[in-house]
């Protein structure tokens, strides 16, 4: 008997690896989920023998059904109740907004307030921060000053020259009494135990996401944290694409490339969601039920600012795609103009579908990739999508100054987007993605002006040039398409 197995060893694998994707097909398919991504995993179980059962082990599981991801409230339901509906849309204010900005504005915000109970707060101050010099340099200020907390959550946390200068400041306001909370991820994030250890001895609180063994060859693991949020003192909250790592910040000389990106600093009552999302995640990481009396924005009397703010969260602790929904309503619901800025272009097919319907019903869609994407796999995607949207009359420019690594999205002079969420299957569906919805006219023509000086270093991609380009490239986009589900 040995001997037979001895002999015939790779027959029976084969055999075992066919048996159990028999039965993981009928297990996928059972689950009637996204027809595009079943047959990407019915695609690899078929044709990669034993890799493809590794590939669906790693990516392929749904833990939203086992429910891992369970939401704790941060205080008893009767408070944080309390504390939303300081901030609801009362009758008087719902004629307001929908005279300043339109039926489809307000239609993004019941949309979330239904999804998951996202405030709309109209009484906040916010700040575009274009690059990570003028990020690090207000973060900076803003730590320095914090007197009672600061709170930090980063998909990417390294301790490079410019990691270490944040977290010795970490180190630094907790030695002086600051309360400091940080949640990195284990696998965007690289910090040595030296400086872990350090982080320890000075009374920084710090627990990675979802710690996972061999990090260095999991950097697509699934259900990743990629939000980057830091809130001090519960009053100055950012949010947006900037992680923490040298290469983010171009005041260091030796980065080599350029880096474009966009990151949001706010002041007033939208801190409050912020603070909400950090908190339900530091629950799940360091069970450790947080006292939140003093952790929200005081209530705002008199005039403050007018800039009105949603905070939209998804992940796999969300019942709902609200990232991506909010997304949806707000392109269906443009007449004039769409400007999106985006690394990675691999949208599914409610978003494609938006995207060219509103190009082909004569609304200005424009979007900014990059001219050399930082993963040849979702470079290969993203061009594969390219055709059909020059066919449908989208502009399509690629940045060529640098690597475009920012996430926003400005419409009809109304409504901007800036946050941590890609225009791709993952942040739509898979991490852990938090942005800022800003209804606010000021705020939407500077990120107009914006959008349209990166237009000055991109080169827009012409429709006859794009489709001679040679049969090869075209079956690698196409070979990259059929994993963009995965990717």
């Amino acid at each position: 008997m040995l001997a037979y197995i001895s002999d015939h060893i790779w027959q029976l694998l084969l055999v075992l690896n066919y048996l159990l994707v028999i039965f993981f097909s009928i297990f996928i398919l059972l689950k009637n989920k996204n027809p595009v991504k079943t047959l990407s995993y019915l695609f690899a179980l078929a044709t990669l023998p034993f890799l493809g059962l590794l590939v669906y082990y790693f990516f392929g599981q749904d833990y939203r059904k086992y429910k891992i991801f369970e939401k704790k409230y941060l205080v008893d339901d009767a408070k944080l109740k309390q504390w939303r509906a300081k901030f609801k849309l009362d009758s008087e204010e719902k004629e307001e907004f929908v005279e300043d900005f339109g039926d489809g504005n307000y239609k993004i915000y019941k949309l979330l307030r239904n999804n998951e109970k996202a405030v709309l707060t109209f009484h906040n101050k916010a700040k575009e921060l274009i690059n990570g010099e003028e990020k690090f340099k207000a973060l900076r200020e803003d730590l320095e000053s914090a007197k009672e907390h600061i709170h930090m959550e980063y998909f990417v946390l390294t301790d490079d020259i410019l990691g270490k200068e944040i977290m010795d400041t970490l180190c630094e306001k907790a030695k002086h009494g600051v309360k400091v909370r940080l949640i990195y991820d284990d696998v965007g994030s690289k910090i040595s135990s030296k400086y872990k250890t350090k982080l320890s001895d000075s009374g920084v609180d710090h627990h990675p996401f979802m710690p996972v063994i061999f990090s260095k060859f999991t950097s697509q693991l699934n259900y990743r944290d990629h939000r980057k949020i830091v809130v001090i003192d519960g009053e100055i909250g950012y949010v947006g694409g900037i992680n923490i790592r040298k290469k983010y910040d171009n005041s260091f000389t030796d980065n080599g490339l350029f880096w474009r990106d966009t990151h949001l600093r706010l002041e007033g009552e939208a801190v409050g969601a912020l603070q909400t999302s950090f908190l339900l995640n530091w629950n799940f990481v360091s069970n450790e039920e947080v006292d939140t009396t003093d952790l929200f924005p005081k209530p705002i009397l008199g005039t403050f600012h007018n800039t009105a703010v949603q905070i939209a969260a998804s992940g796999p602790d969300t019942d709902w795609a609200n990232i991506m929904e909010a997304m949806f309503a707000a392109i269906n619901g443009a007449s004039k103009y769409i400007y999106i800025t985006s690394p990675y272009l691999i949208p599914n097919g409610q978003i494609l579908t938006s995207l060219t319907t509103a190009s082909r019903s004569g609304v200005d869609v424009r979007v900014i990739i990059p001219r050399k994407s930082d993963s040849w796999a979702a470079q290969y995607a993203t061009d594969s999508y390219i055709e059909q949207l020059l066919d449908s009359g989208v502009r399509v420019y690629r940045y060529s100054k640098g690597f475009v690594h920012a996430k926003t999205m400005v419409i009809d002079g109304l409504f901007t987007s800036i946050g941590t969420a890609n225009l791709d299957y993952r942040s739509f569906s898979i991490n852990f993605e938090i942005n800022a919805l800003l209804y606010d006219k000021e705020m939407a023509d500077r990120m107009e002006r914006v959008f349209k000086t990166d237009l000055e270093d991109s080169q827009e991609v012409e429709v006859k040039r794009w489709k001679e380009r040679g049969l090869k490239r075209k079956l690698q986009e196409s070979f990259s398409r059929l994993w963009a589900p995965l990717l």
